[in-house]
């Protein structure tokens, strides 16, 4: 059986490489047998955003997020997000209320944290 692998990514893309080093790890996992989920909170968000100049290790994120994109690499972020953010709606992008995030994180297998 394919074990569930959920990342979560809450830290701030604006001061730190972890944010785009999450997606990147979450992109190599999700060529294997598992499924992946990406959970984006707090300002982690902003990685789906036009808004992407400043973030660290940009360059990185560049290269990745087309591939995130096409494989439409299931991402859940919190409810309201998209009036928070202005969220690319070319992402597989669903928004979950805090309940049913807490519940993705207790069902899956193996959680990395960023």
């Amino acid at each position: 059986m394919a074990l569930s692998i959920l990342v979560l990514i809450k830290s701030n893309p604006l001061e730190t490489h972890r944010p785009t080093e999450g997606l990147r790890i979450a992109l190599g996992l999700s060529t294997g047998s598992s499924s992946v989920t990406v959970v984006l909170l707090a300002q982690a968000r902003i990685l789906l955003t036009d808004d992407t100049s400043d973030v660290v290790d940009l360059e990185i994120l560049e290269r990745y997020l087309p591939v995130i994109q096409e494989l439409q690499l299931p991402i859940v972020v919190p409810e309201g997000s998209a009036t928070a953010f202005l969220l690319d709606p070319e992402f597989a992008v669903q928004e979950v209320s805090q309940s049913g995030i807490t519940s993705l994180l207790c069902q899956a297998d193996r959680v990395l944290v960023f």
